[in-house]
């Protein structure tokens, strides 16, 4: 019988590895690719948007101070000491048409609480009654969104509790509806004092930090407005005559999470910490705990290839219940075509069930905990939102912050940063950046409220990441014929297909089509198949050592055939080649060049 010891070291039979050992292979690896730098740190970490540096390599001496225990401040690891191990968290549905049966088919297949947008052009709030008639409003939750009618709304919710009073969110947020449509509302406090008088259950306020997402921002910008507007509550409410433990206990936080699992996640376990350190310098440290609502971001959807969104919502959707929030929507995957169906809704839900009960994602309170990388980036990512908040702060507060301009500013800097990243492919969009297909049959759905439609105006924009390569398919696909690009691939197929396949793909992502000529080197019988092809356009796909040899020749027997652009997959300079198109370039503006040269109206 084998005997175990006490203690089982898993690499006991490894020598130990230090960091300096490393980074002395690390920079034999880049030298042999090519690449010049002092440390391998050096050349390998990247920056967030918010100038959070992310490294390669993080070991134990990365580990910032604890992060404290579960239930305990401040809270990074999670509100709750079991986490979700004992039911999940809260599978929050958005509704915004007054549809009952959809709103039962969801609580009956998994979804345990119901989030409403009530307005004009949305659920009326007259309409609650009948929409809500046969939920059991003391066991779902129900959180509004109404907007300018928020108070009419609350009126109609809490007048259908009869013995039991609802429970949930009344939504009132005046800042968030100013930064989504520059209306300008005060914060009802009559309604706040009405929730303090129900259930512990029920709230009244939601600081919404979505809007600085869907706007551009990075996630420390995100946390930095959430944390300053919440803290205005806090004052708003504290003056009114709440203790600062009712004004706590009276403000839920709604966060995006995007396909950046490891951000998302650090975003969540940060915002956590942040908000403990407010509720200790007003003086209650032990309800600081957060609570926490993570919503699969808007600007990361996709119109085209829509389904894909379905992965970017599972990843979203995961870090969510990973980073701690309690309350989680998927929004269906056809959000950014309009209102969803009973089968999208119904993937988005599952989408829950899969993580939960299949993949048993909550089993474990935060799993993240005591990962150097993860734990190392929710400290520098709470220190520079911090910072951020700072910045409002001595801008005189949210409020005069988003009169002002200042916060508009900040994000519109991070958005035009992100959008020349898209542009430049260095932030890939699949299946419409990269791997589109023109082929596609897209769902058709009724035009209606979406969290991924566009903006109502009047406030902060509302950004999708996807919408200017979108709009140039959209253009594409308006015209009788579809606009072509003739690929001259020069020599065998194994030479020519790594640059053919890359420039096809990089074409067809403005809903350009491409035809290829087949391998060849003569000039004459290239520029014979540029002129059966109905082309104006022309590239040249093959190796540098063939485009030495033949670029010059075929890119003047094309001109000769008639084509207004030479284009060159490469970077190679050579004669009669007009630009040339590579990874790294500017993908919009090849393709906005190319619309130009086809004659296609932009």
């Amino acid at each position: 019988m084998t005997v175990q010891p006490e203690r089982l070291t898993l690499a006991a039979e490894f020598p130990p590895a230090t960091r300096e050992q490393w980074r002395e292979l690390a920079l034999g690896v880049l030298r042999k690719s090519g690449v010049e730098a002092g440390s391998p740190e050096e050349a390998l970490a990247s920056p967030t948007y918010d100038g959070v540096t992310v490294h390669p390599l993080y070991d134990s001496s990365d580990t910032p101070r604890s992060p404290g225990l579960p239930g305990l401040a401040p809270f990074v690891r999670g509100t709750r000491p079991e986490g979700a191990a004992a039911s999940g968290w809260d599978v929050r549905q958005r509704h915004a048409v007054a549809d009952s049966e959809a709103v039962l088919a969801d609580l009956e297949n998994g979804v345990t609480s119901l989030w409403l947008e009530i307005g004009e052009h949305a659920i009326p709030a007259r309409e609650l009654p009948k929409l809500l008639k046969d939920v059991y409003l003391d066991l779902a939750p129900v959180v509004l969104d109404a907007g300018e009618q928020t108070r009419e709304a609350a009126e109609a919710l809490l007048s259908l509790g009869g013995e039991t009073a609802p429970i949930g969110n009344l939504g009132l947020d005046p800042l968030g509806l100013r930064a989504r449509t520059g209306a300008e509302t005060a914060l009802d406090i009559d309604l706040v004092r009405r929730c303090l008088a129900g259930p512990a259950e029920l709230r009244a306020i939601v600081v919404d930090a979505t809007p600085y997402h869907d706007a551009g921002g990075a996630e420390a910008q995100e946390l930095g407005a959430s944390v300053a507007t919440g803290l205005a509550y806090l004052r708003e409410l504290t003056d009114a005559g709440l203790t600062v433990a009712e004004a706590l206990g009276q403000l839920e936080f709604r966060y995006a999470a995007t396909a950046d699992q490891f951000l998302t996640i650090a975003k969540l376990r940060a915002a956590r910490r942040l908000w403990a350190r407010v509720a200790q310098v007003c003086g209650e440290p032990a309800l600081g705990g957060q609570r926490q609502h993570a919503v699969t971001s808007s600007a990361m959807m996709t119109a085209r290839d829509p389904w894909v969104n379905m992965l970017r919502t599972t990843l979203a959707c995961f870090a969510a219940g990973v980073g701690g929030a309690e309350s989680v929507t998927v929004q269906p995957f056809d959000a950014a075509l309009g209102l969803p169906d009973a089968f999208s809704r119904r993937i988005a839900r599952n989408t829950h069930a899969l993580l939960v009960e299949e993949s048993g994602v909550g089993r474990v309170v935060d799993p993240a905990g005591g990962s150097w990388y993860v734990e190392r980036l929710t400290a520098d990512l709470a220190e520079a939102a911090w910072e951020r908040f700072q910045e409002i702060e001595r801008a005189g507060g949210m409020a005069s912050a988003l009169a002002s301009g200042f916060v508009a500013e900040r994000l519109a800097a991070t958005a035009r940063a992100r959008s020349a990243d898209i542009a430049h492919r260095k932030v890939p969009l699949t299946g419409v950046s990269e791997f589109p297909n023109l082929a596609e049959r897209l769902p058709v759905r009724t035009a209606g409220p979406g969290l991924a439609g566009a903006s109502a105006g009047g406030g902060l924009p509302k950004i999708r990441y996807a919408e200017e390569f979108e709009a140039l398919r959209d253009l594409a696909d308006a015209r009788p014929e579809r606009p072509t690009v003739f690929l001259a691939t020069l020599g065998p197929v194994a030479v020519h297909t790594a640059r053919a396949t890359f420039a096809a793909n990089l074409f067809q992502a403005g809903g350009v089509a491409t035809v290829t000529s087949g391998p060849s080197t003569d000039p004459a019988e290239l520029a014979e198949a540029f002129r059966a092809s109905g082309c104006r356009v022309a590239c040249l796909c093959s190796s540098d050592k063939m485009y030495g040899e033949y670029a010059a020749a075929v890119a003047a027997a094309l001109k000769e055939a008639g084509a207004v652009k030479v284009w060159l997959a490469g970077k190679g300079e050579h004669e009669g080649v007009d630009a040339r198109l590579y990874a790294g370039c500017d993908a919009l503006e090849v393709l906005r060049t190319t619309f130009d040269d086809l004659g296609v109206t932009r």
